[in-house]
């Protein structure tokens, strides 16, 4: 879908004109006949956009071959494609140089540079929190963005507007809903990509200091937004951007909210979290390493305990810790959390070797978290062809996630948006928005939105081609849609979204509301693995392995681990294992599609 997300905005001499962001000869031009401040502009501008193109959301040369790339939806599964290839891309200025483009903004009448108004402010604060109030509602990744983001879009297209949109999102984002993290996420990867000055501005603009962190222990929702706000731009902008915000105090900001004693839990998360992010700068790891080591008491060892606490933003924080500490801060002299991990008795687990590029895999294999702008999936190391099967999921997090189950035809598009639940193969249970997905549709069910330390249960039947869903140990009726297309080959799965968390039970520990009148079996009883199959490595330490292992002549292209058995047809492109050659729709080399795969005898 291809829609306005550049609009060159003139108010002088009264005037609004836009014209299609592939740049193609759609334009428009209205005169404001009067300006009662942004809302008013932009009703005005809207009306005028329909009256000449019908619908301001949809590019009137949406079938002409523009040569615009409009991306696809990223950053997880909120039901609409959301731009990334376009926003930042370099055009050429009148002078000839490079730059990237940037309008007039709407607000740019209000007074001089850099001054907005009061009403101003109120206004996109409004359509923040609308914003927050629909997005359990947009299920379809197809559908048009809600007008609230479109809006939102156009008032960050200049660097006022951005700065105002940061600031309202910091400032009107509630504490106490579960998506609010994840809509600062949501909007901030929506909107135009701030410039390396911008960024520069906005430890101006919150006077980030140690000293704002102690005096701002009373007010954790501003501060636990601006720590989102941070982690968010920092992955989103890595590199020279990001080495530009984690300035000394903004570094001191972050490593003070770190206190486990006087500081809101939910802040300590997202500081974190934040410093997470900043460290995915190599210029900025070095920066924090050295100043971590540098304390008295490194803060992420105090807090690893937390990892098990009976508090469930506590857990968080000490997964997270843990985290750290095993792949970014190392911390001389502790051992890494693999080497003193307890697998006993562990005989199926989420597989480490069957799962998109930013989950994060506990050592245990059984806790599952997400804090990528993507939507994250993975499925467990078992296969299950026949008979009753049940498994169990703690809810650490109550936000979108989609748990259930899968077979290997089952794709994770995690930059798309698509995980369990979005293909014909697998079908997925959402607490949070109260739905179940199959094939990328969803219908509604009466249980209640999940909270933390609920007890997702499910069950599948291969006898009765059924598969049963329970929260707390209460039944939803029987689905039997994903049997159209598998009848076996079923493995536990589960999709994330930024900040999620789980943790799996496949039978390890006695299951805290199994069904009831119900024979069924468990993974661990009938999985086995072998005591290196149990290991999940720090990723540093996996990808040393990797480069210095070898490789057989014969190896798959792909997943390096089988054979290359298999031909493609009708390309005829080899070096393929047939795990990997059922998973591909088009040639990864020729990109034509795949009529046939051809195993040839070894």
């Amino acid at each position: 879908m291809v829609y306005f997300h550049t609009v060159a905005w003139k108010p002088q001499q009264g005037h609004l004109s836009a014209s299609c962001s592939c740049r193609c000869a759609s334009t428009f031009t209205t005169v404001l006949v009067t300006c009662g401040g942004p809302a008013a502009a932009y009703t005005a501008f809207e009306r005028a956009a329909k009256a000449t193109m019908g619908n301001l959301l949809c590019c009137v040369c949406r079938d002409h071959k523009s040569g615009v790339d409009d991306g696809g939806s990223t950053g997880g599964r909120y039901g609409f494609h959301r731009r990334q290839s376009s926003r930042s891309l370099p055009v050429e200025a009148h002078d000839g140089s490079s730059e990237r483009r940037r309008s007039s903004s709407a607000f740019s009448w209000h007074g001089t540079r850099g001054s907005l108004s009061a009403p101003a402010t109120s206004y996109v604060e409004h359509l923040i929190l609308e914003t927050l109030s629909i997005i359990r509602t947009l299920v379809d990744n197809e559908q048009e963005p809600p007008p609230f983001m479109i809006k939102l879009h156009l008032i960050a297209d200049k660097e006022s507007g951005w700065l105002l949109v940061v600031r309202s999102m910091v400032n009107a984002i509630p504490m106490d809903d579960p998506l609010g993290p994840a809509v600062i996420t949501l909007i901030l990867d929506d909107c135009p990509l701030p410039t390396k000055e911008s960024v520069g501005k906005l430890s101006q603009m919150f006077q980030l200091s140690r000293e704002l962190s102690l005096s701002g222990r009373n007010n954790p929702t501003w501060h636990r937004n601006i720590c989102v706000v941070l982690g968010c731009i920092a992955e989103k902008l890595a590199g020279p951007s990001s080495v530009a915000l984690l300035t000394e105090d903004t570094l001191e900001y972050l490593i003070a909210n770190l206190d486990p004693v006087t500081c809101n839990t939910l802040v300590i998360l997202f500081s974190l979290i934040a410093l997470e992010k900043f460290a995915q700068t190599s210029e900025n790891k070095v920066t924090l390493e050295k100043r971590l080591s540098g304390l008295p008491e490194n803060p992420l060892a105090k807090m690893e305990p937390w990892v098990n606490s009976e508090d469930f933003v506590e857990r968080q924080v000490g997964f997270c810790a843990q985290w750290c500490l095993d792949n970014l801060f190392i911390l001389e002299g502790r051992r890494y959390t693999y080497e003193v991990t307890d697998r006993t008795n562990i005989n199926a687990m989420l597989n480490s070797n069957d799962v998109s590029e930013y989950l994060k895999i506990s050592s245990n294999g059984l806790v599952a978290r997400c804090d990528a702008s993507s939507f994250e999936s993975v499925r467990c190391t078992f296969q299950v062809d026949s008979g009753v099967w049940f498994y169990e999921a703690l809810i650490v997090t109550s936000g979108v996630m989609q748990i259930g189950w899968a077979t290997r035809e089952s794709k994770f598009l995690n930059h798309e948006g698509y995980g369990i639940g979005d293909d014909e193969f697998s079908i997925a249970y959402d607490g949070c928005r109260q739905l179940i997905w199959y094939n990328a549709l969803s219908q509604s069910h009466n249980h209640p939105c999940w909270k933390p330390g609920d007890i997702l249960g499910t069950l599948l039947d291969m006898k009765a081609f059924q598969i049963t869903f329970y929260l707390n140990g209460e039944p939803l009726p029987p689905n039997t849609q994903v049997f159209q297309n598998a009848k076996s080959g079923f493995f536990a799965a589960a999709s994330f979204m930024t900040f999620q968390q789980c943790e799996f039970n496949f039978g390890r520990s006695p299951f805290k509301f199994p069904p009831s009148g119900v024979q069924f079996s468990c993974f661990n009883s009938f999985a086995h693995l072998s005591e290196e199959d149990k290991i999940i490595l720090p990723r540093h330490i996996r990808m040393e392995k990797l480069r210095h292992s070898s490789v057989r002549e014969d190896s798959c292209t792909l997943c390096f681990d089988r054979s290359a058995a298999v031909r493609l047809e009708p390309c005829q492109h080899k070096g393929f294992c047939s795990e990997c050659a059922i998973q591909l729709e088009v040639c990864p080399m020729c990109r034509s599609e795949i009529r046939e795969r051809i195993e040839a005898s070894l």
